[in-house]
Protein backbone atom coordinates (compact mmCIF):
# COMPACT_ATOMS: atom_id res chain seq x y z
CA UNK A 1 0.00 0.00 0.00
CA UNK A 2 1.45 3.52 -1.05
CA UNK A 3 0.38 6.64 0.83
CA UNK A 4 0.85 10.34 -0.30
CA UNK A 5 1.42 12.77 2.37
CA UNK A 6 1.18 16.42 1.11
CA UNK A 7 1.64 19.38 3.34
CA UNK A 8 1.39 23.01 1.71
CA UNK A 9 1.03 25.64 4.50
CA UNK A 10 4.41 27.74 4.38
CA UNK A 11 4.79 28.03 8.08
CA UNK A 12 6.72 25.30 8.93
CA UNK A 13 6.68 24.39 13.05
CA UNK A 14 3.96 26.86 13.31
CA UNK A 15 1.53 25.21 11.11
CA UNK A 16 -1.57 23.14 12.38
CA UNK A 17 -2.22 21.58 9.82
CA UNK A 18 1.08 19.91 9.40
CA UNK A 19 1.03 18.44 13.24
CA UNK A 20 -2.56 17.23 11.52
CA UNK A 21 -0.96 15.01 8.78
CA UNK A 22 2.08 13.63 11.15
CA UNK A 23 -0.25 12.33 13.24
CA UNK A 24 -2.86 10.98 10.68
CA UNK A 25 -0.11 9.77 8.75
CA UNK A 26 1.45 8.12 12.07
CA UNK A 27 -1.90 6.17 12.64
CA UNK A 28 -2.03 5.34 9.69
CA UNK A 29 1.38 3.62 9.55
CA UNK A 30 0.59 2.09 12.71
CA UNK A 31 -2.81 0.59 11.72
CA UNK A 32 -1.35 -0.56 8.13
CA UNK A 33 2.16 -2.01 8.59
CA UNK A 34 3.77 -1.95 5.63
CA UNK A 35 2.46 1.24 4.00
CA UNK A 36 4.47 2.76 1.85
CA UNK A 37 5.14 6.76 2.61
CA UNK A 38 5.92 9.36 -0.59
CA UNK A 39 6.13 13.10 1.00
CA UNK A 40 5.52 16.13 -1.02
CA UNK A 41 6.00 19.75 0.42
CA UNK A 42 4.29 22.33 -1.34
CA UNK A 43 5.71 25.03 0.12
CA UNK A 44 8.78 23.71 -0.61
CA UNK A 45 8.84 22.49 -4.07
CA UNK A 46 5.27 23.84 -5.83
CA UNK A 47 4.45 23.39 -9.08
CA UNK A 48 4.28 26.71 -10.98
CA UNK A 49 0.68 28.23 -11.88
CA UNK A 50 -0.91 26.99 -15.03
CA UNK A 51 0.81 29.16 -18.33
CA UNK A 52 0.94 28.21 -22.31
CA UNK A 53 4.35 26.51 -21.14
CA UNK A 54 2.76 24.69 -18.00
CA UNK A 55 -0.31 23.81 -20.21
CA UNK A 56 1.73 22.32 -23.02
CA UNK A 57 0.53 18.46 -21.77
CA UNK A 58 -2.85 19.74 -22.71
CA UNK A 59 -2.64 21.26 -26.09
CA UNK A 60 -1.69 18.07 -28.02
CA UNK A 61 1.84 20.02 -29.66
CA UNK A 62 3.90 17.35 -31.05
CA UNK A 63 7.03 16.81 -28.52
CA UNK A 64 9.38 17.85 -31.34
CA UNK A 65 7.14 21.67 -31.72
CA UNK A 66 7.65 22.01 -27.31
CA UNK A 67 10.11 24.35 -25.91
CA UNK A 68 12.53 23.25 -23.27
CA UNK A 69 10.51 25.41 -20.66
CA UNK A 70 7.27 23.04 -21.79
CA UNK A 71 8.88 19.79 -22.04
CA UNK A 72 10.21 20.96 -18.63
CA UNK A 73 6.81 21.60 -17.45
CA UNK A 74 5.42 18.63 -19.00
CA UNK A 75 7.94 16.54 -17.04
CA UNK A 76 6.65 17.76 -13.51
CA UNK A 77 2.94 17.66 -14.54
CA UNK A 78 3.42 13.43 -15.43
CA UNK A 79 6.08 13.04 -12.57
CA UNK A 80 3.03 14.92 -10.33
CA UNK A 81 0.30 12.80 -11.85
CA UNK A 82 1.84 9.49 -11.80
CA UNK A 83 2.65 10.25 -7.79
CA UNK A 84 -1.07 11.10 -7.05
CA UNK A 85 -2.26 8.15 -9.43
CA UNK A 86 0.27 5.34 -7.65
CA UNK A 87 -1.00 6.32 -3.86
CA UNK A 88 -4.05 4.20 -2.44
CA UNK A 89 -4.10 6.65 0.34
CA UNK A 90 -3.52 10.27 0.09
CA UNK A 91 -3.16 12.44 3.61
CA UNK A 92 -3.07 16.05 2.31
CA UNK A 93 -2.73 19.06 4.41
CA UNK A 94 -5.18 22.32 3.57
CA UNK A 95 -5.25 25.62 5.93
CA UNK A 96 -7.86 27.80 4.88
CA UNK A 97 -6.25 30.93 3.16
CA UNK A 98 -8.91 33.84 2.86
CA UNK A 99 -11.92 31.41 2.62
CA UNK A 100 -10.29 29.46 0.45
CA UNK A 101 -6.90 27.02 -0.24
CA UNK A 102 -2.89 27.70 -0.66
CA UNK A 103 -2.31 28.96 -3.89
CA UNK A 104 0.19 26.03 -3.70
CA UNK A 105 -2.61 23.33 -2.84
CA UNK A 106 -4.39 24.87 -6.16
CA UNK A 107 -1.40 25.06 -8.52
CA UNK A 108 -0.56 20.89 -7.44
CA UNK A 109 -4.62 20.19 -7.86
CA UNK A 110 -4.75 21.95 -11.53
CA UNK A 111 -1.54 19.18 -12.45
CA UNK A 112 -3.61 16.35 -11.56
CA UNK A 113 -6.63 17.50 -13.20
CA UNK A 114 -5.86 15.64 -16.47
CA UNK A 115 -8.90 15.10 -19.08
CA UNK A 116 -8.07 11.67 -19.83
CA UNK A 117 -6.16 10.91 -16.93
CA UNK A 118 -7.85 11.55 -13.54
CA UNK A 119 -11.32 12.47 -15.61
CA UNK A 120 -13.26 12.07 -19.08
CA UNK A 121 -16.41 13.20 -20.64
CA UNK A 122 -18.68 11.09 -22.53
CA UNK A 123 -22.04 11.48 -23.69
CA UNK A 124 -23.18 10.82 -20.39
CA UNK A 125 -21.58 13.77 -19.03
CA UNK A 126 -17.92 13.64 -17.00
CA UNK A 127 -16.81 10.40 -14.97
CA UNK A 128 -13.84 10.34 -12.76
CA UNK A 129 -11.10 7.83 -13.37
CA UNK A 130 -9.31 7.87 -9.64
CA UNK A 131 -11.98 6.81 -7.48
CA UNK A 132 -9.94 4.13 -5.96
CA UNK A 133 -8.37 6.10 -3.26
CA UNK A 134 -9.16 7.08 0.19
CA UNK A 135 -7.86 10.69 0.89
CA UNK A 136 -7.73 12.43 4.44
CA UNK A 137 -7.91 16.59 4.78
CA UNK A 138 -6.05 17.79 7.63
CA UNK A 139 -7.85 21.10 7.83
CA UNK A 140 -6.87 23.98 9.60
CA UNK A 141 -8.87 27.09 9.84
CA UNK A 142 -8.57 30.73 11.95
CA UNK A 143 -12.62 30.79 12.14
CA UNK A 144 -15.66 28.69 12.53
CA UNK A 145 -17.27 27.92 9.11
CA UNK A 146 -19.09 25.15 9.68
CA UNK A 147 -22.53 24.15 8.42
CA UNK A 148 -24.33 25.26 12.01
CA UNK A 149 -22.07 28.53 11.83
CA UNK A 150 -22.67 31.98 10.48
CA UNK A 151 -19.64 31.97 7.92
CA UNK A 152 -21.10 28.77 6.90
CA UNK A 153 -21.67 30.53 3.02
CA UNK A 154 -17.86 31.37 3.22
CA UNK A 155 -16.47 27.63 3.55
CA UNK A 156 -14.72 27.63 -0.11
CA UNK A 157 -12.07 25.56 1.33
CA UNK A 158 -14.02 21.86 2.09
CA UNK A 159 -16.76 22.61 -0.23
CA UNK A 160 -14.26 23.09 -3.57
CA UNK A 161 -11.89 19.77 -2.09
CA UNK A 162 -14.80 17.47 -1.87
CA UNK A 163 -15.81 19.24 -5.56
CA UNK A 164 -12.36 18.00 -6.78
CA UNK A 165 -11.92 15.30 -4.96
CA UNK A 166 -15.41 13.70 -6.57
CA UNK A 167 -15.35 14.81 -9.87
CA UNK A 168 -12.22 12.78 -10.22
CA UNK A 169 -14.21 10.02 -8.85
CA UNK A 170 -13.20 9.54 -5.48
CA UNK A 171 -15.97 9.44 -2.97
CA UNK A 172 -13.98 8.03 0.41
CA UNK A 173 -12.69 11.62 1.38
CA UNK A 174 -12.70 12.72 5.16
CA UNK A 175 -11.63 15.39 7.06
CA UNK A 176 -9.91 16.24 10.22
CA UNK A 177 -10.63 19.95 11.28
CA UNK A 178 -9.23 22.34 13.66
CA UNK A 179 -11.25 25.38 13.76
CA UNK A 180 -10.79 28.50 15.47
CA UNK A 181 -7.25 28.26 15.71
CA UNK A 182 -6.68 32.16 15.62
CA UNK A 183 -9.23 32.99 18.38
CA UNK A 184 -6.15 32.61 21.08
CA UNK A 185 -4.42 30.59 22.54
CA UNK A 186 -6.90 28.54 24.38
CA UNK A 187 -9.38 28.27 21.88
CA UNK A 188 -5.87 26.81 19.58
CA UNK A 189 -4.74 24.30 21.70
CA UNK A 190 -8.84 23.14 22.24
CA UNK A 191 -8.82 22.98 18.42
CA UNK A 192 -5.86 20.75 18.10
CA UNK A 193 -6.32 18.63 20.19
CA UNK A 194 -9.67 17.70 19.32
CA UNK A 195 -8.68 17.20 15.71
CA UNK A 196 -5.87 14.94 16.45
CA UNK A 197 -8.25 13.26 18.58
CA UNK A 198 -10.46 12.75 15.81
CA UNK A 199 -7.72 11.48 13.66
CA UNK A 200 -7.66 7.88 14.51
CA UNK A 201 -11.42 7.48 13.69
CA UNK A 202 -10.79 8.81 9.94
CA UNK A 203 -7.94 6.26 9.66
CA UNK A 204 -10.20 4.09 10.98
CA UNK A 205 -12.75 4.68 7.88
CA UNK A 206 -15.07 6.39 10.23
CA UNK A 207 -16.88 9.48 9.27
CA UNK A 208 -16.28 12.49 11.50
CA UNK A 209 -18.83 14.74 10.71
CA UNK A 210 -19.80 14.47 14.19
CA UNK A 211 -16.63 14.37 15.66
CA UNK A 212 -15.44 17.36 13.90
Amino acid sequence: MKLLHIDSSPLGTQSVSRQLTRRTVAQWQASHPGTVVEYLDLAADAPSHLSMDSLGFRLGLDADALTPTQKRENARTEQLLSQFLAADVVVVAAPMYNFSIPSQLKAWIDRILVAGKTFRYSEAGPEGLAGAKTVIVASSRGGLFGADTPQAALDHQENYLRTVFGFIGISDVKFVRAEGVAYGPAHRDAALAAALAAAPAAVAGLGLAEAA
